[in-house]
């Protein structure tokens, strides 16, 4: 029996609302509500979105003619209606996304989007990512979504993709997902979709073994909670370490050996000397405003004004040790180890910003990507988007707090 009425659909929460017969109405903080229909076709689950929620129910005449799947916002009777008619067309073994948008007006195949995305986009990428662009998508993403148009690739579409590369050759998994996002985005913004690249549920279900190294990672969507959880308990060097670390996606004896003469709040910038670089090449970190803020609070109890001190001083007013950082996760029984936050910060970047290059993200992290493919980007555009990237890191991490603590003073 249906369990929402129309009041209970207004007054909803945040959170994830069963109707029955696999209806869903979802609540999000932002207040955006939707519905969804959970059904079995051909034997897997398939979530399928019917459109937003009509809270007025009211529409003029025009609007009458429209059938009940081509409509994107429906009352919560309309919902019902339409996942009736999907739920019929599951169990009679027909595809109920293809039915749902087959009277929408026309929208591209994936392909042909993804062809029209290349050839718009192209003339800003290095001409071996533009290259490798279309490869990939051919190679791995047009077999299985080629068929569908543009607006019907929905996120169980891209995990079944992936999944067959996803431990095998992670590498060109991680940047086919990311294309794929590319390709959506860029169809959201020709109007050819309503909806962005789907982001966390295109991994769900797939494992994370594909990790490399021994660095054991906390998953990116867990991150905030924990950077709440540090900065709940009091403020200790390892602490503020640590949340410079994770807001830098740097390495641990890097945050270590960083002196206060490195730093130039003008610029937002954090200059790493060659000495201390993995790749003996001096290095640029952009600061968020989170990052700073965690300067602002290691500068008030800075105990030597010497402009090579340590940022992050142990009790005798030396470079902390690896073990200070460490232990905080350590204490707190969590399998992870602070190294595994470049890999957090490395998948937000894959999945929450698909529209910054591979070796934007890399260079962030420190990793080689090479003058040409610097010199491609041009070199200020490449420090504009690691910055905006680590402060959309940082951003999400700690949200509106970063300001807080203040700034440091010049």
């Amino acid at each position: 029996m249906p369990s929402l009425t129309t009041i209970g659909v207004r007054n909803a929460k945040v959170g994830r609302y069963a109707d029955g017969e696999g209806l869903y109405l979802l609540v999000k903080a932002s207040g955006a509500r939707s519905w969804l229909l959970r059904v079995q076709v051909d034997g897997k689950r398939r979530d399928i979105g019917l459109g937003s929620v009509d809270l007025i129910g009211k529409r003029d005449s025009t609007e009458d003619d429209v059938p009940i799947l081509s409509r994107r916002k429906l009352t919560l009777a309309e919902a019902r209606e339409k996942s009736a008619i999907l739920c019929r067309f599951a169990k009679a073994g027909r595809d109920p996304v293809l039915e749902r948008d087959k009277d929408r007006s026309n929208a591209p195949t994936f392909k042909d989007a993804a062809i029209r995305c290349h050839a718009d986009l192209k003339s800003g990428w290095a001409p071996r990512n533009a290259a490798a662009f279309l490869a990939s998508l051919e190679d791995h993403a047009f077999p299985a979504l080629a068929k569908y148009r543009v607006d019907n690739v929905e996120a169980s579409h891209i995990r079944d993709m992936l999944a067959p590369i996803w431990t095998t050759i992670p590498s060109m998994a991680r940047k086919v997902r990311q294309r794929v996002g590319i390709v959506l985005n860029y169809a959201k913004a020709k109007g050819w979709r309503a909806n962005e690249a789907p982001v966390k549920s295109v991994t769900m279900g797939l494992s994370r073994g594909h990790r490399g190294g021994n660095f054991p990672a906390m998953p990116y969507t867990d991150v905030p909670t924990f950077m709440t959880a540090i900065e709940a308990k009091s403020s200790t060097t390892g602490r503020l370490a640590l949340r410079f670390l994770i807001l830098t996606a740097a390495r641990s004896g890097e945050v270590r050996n960083a002196t206060w003469d490195q730093i130039d709040t003008d610029k937002k910038l954090w200059n790493r000397p060659a000495a201390m670089m993995k790749g003996n090449l001096p290095h640029a970190v952009t600061l968020s405003d989170a990052a700073l803020a965690v300067l602002a609070s290691a500068n008030a109890v800075r105990t030597s004004q010497k402009p090579d001190a340590p940022i992050f001083q142990s009790n005798k007013g030396t470079t902390i040790s690896d073990m200070t950082i460490s232990k905080i996760m350590r204490d707190m029984g969590l399998p992870y180890v602070p190294h595994g936050f470049r890999s957090s910060f490395r998948d937000f970047a894959a999945e929450r910003m698909p529209d910054i290059p591979d070796p934007v993200a890399e260079s962030a992290l420190s990793h080689s990507v090479g003058d040409k493919v610097v010199a491609a980007y041009k070199r200020t555009d490449f420090l504009v988007m690691r910055r905006r990237l680590l402060d959309a890191w940082g951003e999400y991490v700690v949200g509106h707090q970063a300001n807080r603590d203040g700034v440091i003073a010049a």
